[in-house]
């Protein structure tokens, strides 16, 4: 049996954020290391500090957080757990969406709030810079130019490394392009959900990171004896394992972020990085999805 290399997220590969930045391709999103309903401190907060310092061991030196979990509690844990960070480590937050309780989330992108959030999430985090601010949603009341305009400025002020954006649509990249160079766009994908597939071409296109959220959803693929079961037991995988990978093959600009709050699921997407499919599975999963 071959042995589980000491840092298995590196068998995923490079990108390079910006061109100047570069993580591994498959990283953590830190949403569940949050109560339920993404509200309130976790059950077990030793296990969600031992999921976090498990993830750099494992060789993850991308985290996806947002001011909105918790909301700070994701933040606040990242940096309770981790600081002073670990070289070449990248944390990303977002700001945006603002929490009215468990699972209830609205954008609200007033230029003096986005400020305002991303003032404290250099705090939260204790960082000097922020090295990607994403926009989490774009608020429809609110001129989108007026938005990254924001997050442009405190780009130049030197608070902001590179921006992003989340769940937008093409048009809605290269209208925000022409007020800020974005490097990366977070909307939902999985081997189940390709809706956003023009997206995807536009970040390639244009090498610009893409962020998978939700990028375990399988739906009924995963079925005992459905195509993603039997490819998995084919690699000795789990069906989540398989759907990590073929997310990792369609693209290069493709960077996952698999979330979880225990050290065995995480050890257990981590893994993943380090199978390989060939053309032959890919392109039947993609038929069967």
């Amino acid at each position: 049996m071959a042995r589980t290399p000491a840092r298995p997220a590196t068998a995923a590969g490079t990108f390079l954020l910006g061109g100047d930045l570069p993580v591994h391709r498959l990283g953590f999103g830190a949403m569940r290391i949050t109560g339920p309903g993404i509200w309130g401190w976790p059950e077990d907060r030793d296990e969600a500090r031992r999921v976090l310092r498990r993830a750099i061991e494992l060789g993850v030196d991308f985290i996806d957080t947002a001011d909105s979990y918790g909301p700070f509690v994701s933040e606040l844990q990242i940096h309770d757990t981790l600081h002073p960070y670990p070289e070449h480590l990248v944390i990303a937050t977002k700001a945006g969406l603002t929490r009215q309780g468990p699972d209830r989330w609205t954008p609200v992108g007033r230029p003096a709030y986005l400020r305002q959030q991303v003032e404290l999430s250099l705090r939260h985090l204790e960082v000097e810079r922020i090295d990607l601010l994403q926009l989490h949603r774009i608020d429809p009341e609110v001129p989108l130019e007026d938005q990254v305009g924001e997050l442009a400025a405190m780009q130049t002020e030197g608070k902001i490394r590179h921006v992003g954006l989340s769940e937008v649509q093409v048009h809605e990249i290269e209208a925000a392009q022409a007020v800020v160079p974005i490097v990366s766009v977070q909307n939902r994908y999985n081997l189940g959900d390709r809706t956003a597939e023009p997206v995807l071409e536009h970040a390639e296109r244009n090498g610009i990171g893409f962020i998978p959220w939700f990028p375990l959803a399988t739906g009924t693929l995963a079925r005992p004896g459905g195509q993603l079961d039997s490819a998995a037991q084919e690699h000795g995988a789990t069906p989540s394992q398989l759907a990590l990978a073929w997310l990792l093959h369609r693209s290069p600009v493709m960077l996952p972020i698999p979330g979880t709050s225990t050290v065995s699921h995480l050890e257990e997407n981590v893994a993943a990085s380090g199978i390989v499919l060939s053309e032959e599975e890919v392109k039947s999963l993609e038929v069967a999805a």
